[in-house]
């Protein structure tokens, strides 16, 4: 019977750290299903999900926790079984001058509303006119069927307007905000 683990992992950013971690899954007949993974300041991060039979399952946790050795830092979780919620579905993105607070006002609007963040991507870069910081951030958030959209539309367009930058919320079946 196969088993699911989720592995987040960290470590100094070097060649072959995917090729490490993916020839211990693979020698210890784990089957890597699903991954995120980047390089930030040096470090390389990421989240990972793995199947593997029960059978094979704490030897693959031991050579995990052998990669230690060498340099790696990882952790080992079982996976939960989640049923599916009755949530929509959307994508948003977000866009201006880099600033303190930007995601803790953004997540704290979601959180209030119980919306779940499914996935975040943030980046900082350079406004091509002025050359001034650019902040920009995607991600999808899942929206349980009880929220009044219209107050959402209105805290993130009261946001957008203190913060100075451009909020988009969209969905196959809403218009941008």
């Amino acid at each position: 019977m196969n088993s699911q683990l989720i592995l987040t992992v960290i470590c100094d950013d070097k060649p072959g750290i995917v090729e490490q971690l993916a020839q211990t899954i693979s020698n210890h007949q784990g089957n890597w299903l699903e991954s995120r993974m980047s390089h930030l300041a040096g470090k390389f991060a990421g989240i990972l999900q793995v199947a593997v039979n029960e059978i094979h399952k704490a030897s693959l946790r031991q050579a995990l926790t052998d990669l230690h050795s060498k340099g790696f830092k990882i952790i080992v979780e079982d996976a939960l079984s989640v049923t599916p919620s009755d949530c929509r579905q959307f994508s948003f993105t977000v866009v201006g001058a880099d600033r303190p607070g930007i995601v803790r006002e953004i997540a704290q609007a979601f959180s209030v509303r119980h919306i779940n963040m499914g996935e975040l991507e943030t980046a900082c870069s350079s406004m091509p006119w002025s050359g001034e910081p650019l902040f920009e951030a995607s991600g999808i958030i899942e929206v349980p069927k009880s929220v009044n959209l219209n107050d959402l539309y209105d805290q993130l367009d009261k946001i957008a307007d203190d913060l100075a930058i451009d909020i988009r919320l969209e969905s196959s079946s809403e218009q941008s905000v």
